[in-house]
């Protein structure tokens, strides 16, 4: 059970300078709720009480923080204060953290770090963005084949208070190629003279720097695992990356993709840390171009506007067309964007996805027009003709939308665009415009309009 305490206990305590009643309570709680004290506290505060807490559970509080705290409490630190903090992070966090920050910020942090550090996390930052190097950690226990049980646990004594974990331990040869893993369960088990090439697992899933860090975080889910270890070119081992890492990287690209599906330009900040001003400049560039693009549609009813005056009745059911258009693209578009960034899905599928979809499509639609067909004739009221035209109509848009949403995100993809923004407004745009051609169109046939 987590213990509570409110920010307003934090600051009673703080005025009362009952430290040592701060230190027991902060020691008893995780360091993302620790985090949460910082949230919205006078900055004085906020600096006191990071001055109070022990320094190994204050770098891990400084990891969970948002950007804009770590900003304010960096911008109070001095020189000796960061250098602390510097020195006990991770690699892989202070990148992380580096990469969120000003460049007058970023300056001093690297100012501050030891050379060894300095010169890791310079290396790291030279990864792309979104490629497996780009999150991965330098800190990991790396052991020689030739090694008993007991040099490996001297080893892991030695080296593990500086590794980001030792659940797993990696196997290399001289020249450090990556030959084989072996688990501290394994190395506690085994006799101290056993070899460690004797215990060693020689299958091993491994990501190389420049592979994309999504599909890398997936490998954790598929392969079921904790670690992983990160190659060069080389084939190296040059860091791993941990299932926290992966989370991360996991939860960042599905905020992604739902804003891209929403049609709003992904920030990076949570909703309540985002201004009035920064909302409205991620969503009005696409709520631009769909308004622009919608005038397509308008343009479509106005060229038909005697078609419309000759059988009013087509016109009450124009929204209810456009809708299930669209609403029959984005199950098939989200579906399918679902697939692709799990790895279910990739361009050499595109004939089964149509096909599939195609049937998909042709009994939802049948289904809908048949449903649709005795409401118009019974509730409705409407001759056979036009309620003919809107069930023609309804299994054509149908299945149009299902190849549009279902295909567009496979393509986006092999051209190297992010599928996610080929969803819901997108797609509905496109069905909107066809789905009235083709009701005109039908309503010319049948109705000689």
């Amino acid at each position: 059970m987590a213990t509570k305490i409110t920010k307003k206990d934090i600051i009673t305590l703080i005025d009362g300078k009952k430290y040592k009643d701060i230190i027991e309570t902060v020691n008893r709680m995780h360091p993302f709720d620790i985090a949460a004290l910082f949230e919205d506290i006078p900055e004085k505060y906020a600096l006191l009480l990071f001055r109070i807490i022990p320094k190994d559970l204050a770098a891990d509080t400084f990891v969970e923080m948002d950007t804009e705290q770590q900003e304010l409490l960096i911008g109070s630190f001095s020189d000796t204060e960061l250098q602390e903090v510097v020195n006990e992070l991770y690699v892989d966090d202070i990148v992380d953290i580096l990469e969120e920050m000003p460049a007058n910020v970023v300056k001093r942090i690297l100012r501050n770090a030891n050379p060894h550090i300095r010169n890791t996390i310079n290396e790291l930052l030279k990864y792309p963005q979104n490629s497996a190097g780009s999150i991965m950690t330098t800190e990991f226990i790396s052991l020689r084949s030739t090694m008993t049980i007991s040099d490996a646990i001297n080893q892991i004594r030695k080296k593990g208070l500086d590794s980001e974990t030792i659940d797993t331990c990696y196997v290399t040869d001289n020249v450090n190629h990556l030959i084989g893993i072996v688990t501290i369960k394994t190395i506690i088990l085994s006799d101290d003279s056993v070899k460690i090439s004797d215990v060693m697992d020689e299958n091993v899933v491994f990501v190389n720097t420049n592979d994309d860090r999504e599909s890398v975080a997936n490998l954790f889910l598929k392969y079921d695992l904790t670690v992983l270890p990160v190659v060069d070119t080389e084939s190296r081992l040059v860091g791993i990356i941990t299932v926290d890492d992966a989370l991360d990287v996991l939860q960042e690209e599905t905020t992604e993709d739902i804003e891209k599906m929403a049609a709003i330009t992904p920030t990076h900040k949570p909703y309540l840390k985002n201004s009035v001003f920064e909302i409205w400049k991620s969503r009005i560039p696409w709520l631009l171009f769909l308004m622009i693009s919608a005038t397509f549609t308008g343009m479509i009813i106005t060229r038909f506007e005697s078609a419309l005056r000759t059988y009013v009745a087509l016109t009450a059911y124009i929204p209810m067309l456009m809708d299930t258009g669209g609403n029959a693209g984005s199950q098939s578009s989200v579906t399918i964007i679902r697939g692709i960034s799990l790895g279910e899905v990739d361009f050499f599928d595109t004939l089964r996805v149509i096909w599939k979809e195609s049937r998909v499509a042709f009994m939802c639609g049948i289904t809908l027009a048949i449903v649709n067909f005795i409401k118009l004739l019974i509730l409705d009221n409407v001759g056979v003709y036009v309620a003919a035209v809107v069930s023609f109509t309804l299994v054509l848009t149908v299945l149009i939308a299902k190849f549009v949403g279902s295909t567009l995100p496979i393509f986006a993809k092999k051209a190297g665009f992010d599928p996610a923004v080929m969803a819901s407004p997108f797609i509905t745009t496109i069905v909107d415009a066809l789905s009235l051609l083709i009701y005109f169109k039908a309503a010319g046939l049948l109705l000689g309009v």
